[in-house]
């Protein structure tokens, strides 16, 4: 196959390639001479003005160490497929949880390996999970026949009742879907409580506790249900990097579990084919990169900090977080997505109505100067959004 470039990118090198001879031949040299083949155009992040507060990224990273990693990685390794490093990153996370290989499964960031196990469950029956919690990959199934989540109500103050959720098993659920901390509530269960659910229902039912905001919490280790892999539960655990690692757009996520489940997980998935060099080395890079999660944590700090100052200042409540969400109540007359508009329209972007929660809504707290735009813009959006109700 013959490369054939555009006229825009070509124009650039054609004096090198004229250089090194009349062949026609594009060589390594002919690539140097030109201008660096970028594309403006493209927007890799949010544009310039714009506050992107709806997804729950870190846009502090990636960090120093990793970005060295990036550009190491994709000039010696991008040619190639990622085995190796999806390799070398799958004993790192086994040695520092005392599991083995086979006891971990690397995907393109963690919802990957999520609706692999959605997938797998919904064959042999149900996902049982709370009304409100990240459903995303247990409803993918639905798209291919498979049932609906059988959902079970938030306590009143929006947490998880894992009471219900126990009583709620039966002979056809095939697996317990858990957020822990809780997304879009921000949430966190008492980890002795969530301990003793996760030991009583696995002895019924797979349990999935998705721990992507973890590493956000103060005393992560503490709230992880990973050790009770060790032990022998029926549990399996998801991680990822897109959060306080802010690899979101690099994709790396893992899932931790017996070797029988993620044998059969592994099933719906293409292996190693679906990770790339880059993402990996900078996972492998950020992995035990302490002092970027600590500075990471600081920032998460601060923003929430001026976002409940600024919910209670606009005489507003918000359920108290512990990660990069807060999850904001505009009160009976509020409505999330008039206050989303509202919002963007002053160039702050955030998450409208989750299901028939109406008025709540979500905020990711981002960068400093972001989060002030947030703040600064709040009054006026909720006058924006009483208007309109």
């Amino acid at each position: 196959m013959t490369y054939n470039p555009s006229r825009r990118t070509f124009l650039g090198g054609s004096l090198a390639a004229t250089a090194a001879g009349a062949s026609g031949i594009i060589t390594p040299a002919s690539f140097a001479a030109g201008p660096a083949m970028t594309a403006p155009e493209i927007m890799y992040g949010p544009a310039a003005g714009v506050a992107k507060l709806n997804a729950n990224e870190n846009p502090y990273g990636p960090s120093p160490a990793a970005l060295k990693a990036i550009a190491h990685a994709s000039s010696t390794g991008g040619a190639y497929y990622a085995y190796q490093a999806a390799m070398y990153l799958t004993d790192m996370i086994a040695e520092k949880y005392s599991l083995t290989a086979k006891n971990i499964a690397i995907t393109a960031g963690s919802s990957l390996i999520l609706s692999y196990a959605a997938y797998a469950a919904t064959t042999k029956g149900v996902i049982l999970g709370p009304d409100l919690f990240w459903d995303t990959t247990s409803k993918a199934p639905i798209s291919q026949g498979g049932p609906e989540i059988k959902r079970v109500p938030n306590a009143p103050d929006l947490s998880i009742d894992l009471d219900a959720l126990y009583n709620a098993i039966d002979d056809n659920v095939a697996m317990v879907h858990i957020c822990n901390p809780n997304n879009p509530t921000g949430k966190i269960l008492e980890p002795a409580k969530l301990r003793e659910f996760c030991i009583k229902a696995s002895k019924k039912t797979l349990v999935l506790v998705d721990e992507a905001y973890n590493e956000l919490i103060q005393d992560g280790p503490k709230h992880s249900m990973i050790p009770l892999i060790n032990e022998g539960h029926n549990i399996i655990v998801a991680r990822t990097f897109s959060k306080i690692y802010g690899l979101a757009g690099m994709r790396v996520g893992y899932m931790l579990g017996s070797e029988e489940n993620i044998e059969l997980i592994n099933k719906y998935g293409l292996g190693g084919y679906s990770l790339n060099q880059a993402g990996l080395a900078a996972a492998i890079a950020s992995y035990n990169d302490e002092a970027f999660k600590d500075f990471s944590r600081d920032k998460v700090t601060e923003a929430r900090a001026m976002i409940m100052e600024a919910v209670k200042a606009n005489g507003l409540t918000a359920i108290p977080s512990s990660t990069n969400f807060i999850f904001v109540n505009l009160g009976e007359n509020g409505s999330a997505n008039a206050f989303r508009a509202a919002m963007e329209e002053q160039n702050v972007l955030i998450r409208g109505q989750y299901r028939s929660y109406t008025p709540w809504s979500r905020v990711s707290t981002g960068r400093i100067e972001d989060v002030k735009m947030y703040v600064d813009a709040m009054p006026k959006a909720l006058e924006a959004m009483y208007k309109k109700a």
